[in-house]
């Protein structure tokens, strides 16, 4: 008795929160908001829906402000956000909310520019236009191209209160709709300057250093890469069976794995 005991806790245990926990469970979930979460979420998503055919996961973008409408309204099961919802926000739509990753979010220009750091007097300049010119850099003379994300957007809302100290962005910016999407317009524009999730910089594009500090995993970790935030799922109301299962997976050992794949830091609470 007591080795069947032990041998169905072991089995408990293997199987909490990695693929093997949806097991009996069918049906669908929808997720969408942020867009940091996508690469992560999509491999989670792939290996669950191979394992387990009564399951359909979908999952959209939008940006955070938008997936917490929509979780809010019941239009989708999950809400991807990189930011904490506001206490009305919370209030408004009975949130919870569950933290799996950490992220950072890192100054990006084109691999061809030659500027490594700059300051947040640099950074609040020219993020407000008043800087606009890479001679005023010390370069050669160039426009500088300013690439920013929209409203709804948290990686520009955490950018704006931690990088530009909530100072002005300029109404000539670029706006674009997501991490790749902001990848994809530094990579093709040798004078930009924009904001990338660091889940998302690769050789594509060049990070640089803020006030000497560079934006890697370690400096998030170790605290003095300031400009970071944590990624959520958030629910209305406790979530639902699929949603929790869901949600365990992407904190248990095995999501992990698939979070520090695609560059984030992966937390458990």
């Amino acid at each position: 008795m007591k080795k069947l005991l032990l041998a169905l806790l072991c089995s408990v245990s293997f199987s909490f929160g990695s693929v093997e926990s949806f097991s009996g469970l069918e049906g669908s979930l929808n997720i969408a908001g942020g867009t940091a979460h996508i690469k992560c979420e999509k491999e989670a998503i792939k290996n669950i829906m191979r394992k387990h055919s009564k399951i359909s996961i979908t999952i959209a973008g939008g940006g955070s402000g938008m997936g917490i409408k929509q979780v809010s309204t019941g239009l989708i099961d999950l809400a991807n956000s990189g930011r904490k919802p506001t206490p009305s926000e919370i209030q408004k739509g009975d949130l919870k909310l569950f933290r799996f990753a950490v992220d950072g979010i890192g100054i990006v220009i084109n691999p061809k520019n030659t500027i490594s750091n700059l300051t947040t007097q640099q950074l609040q300049d020219i993020f407000s236009g008043k800087i606009s010119d890479y001679k005023e850099l010390g370069l050669k003379s160039a426009p500088i191209n300013l690439y920013t994300r929209d409203e709804s957007s948290a990686t520009r809302k955490v950018f704006w209160k931690k990088a530009l100290k909530k100072s002005d962005i300029a109404k000539s910016a670029r706006v674009v709709s997501s991490n790749a999407a902001m990848k994809t317009a530094i990579k093709n524009d040798p004078n930009a300057i924009g904001i990338l999730s660091l889940g998302f910089i690769d050789d594509n594009v060049k990070a640089i250093s803020i006030n000497g500090i560079f934006p890697s995993l370690k400096n998030v970790t170790n605290s003095s890469y300031t400009v970071s935030r944590g990624l959520y799922l958030l629910s209305s109301g406790e979530p639902k069976v699929l949603a929790k299962t869901f949600i365990e997976y992407m904190r248990s050992p095995e999501g992990a794995k698939i979070v520090t794949k695609y560059g984030f830091i992966a937390v458990d609470k």
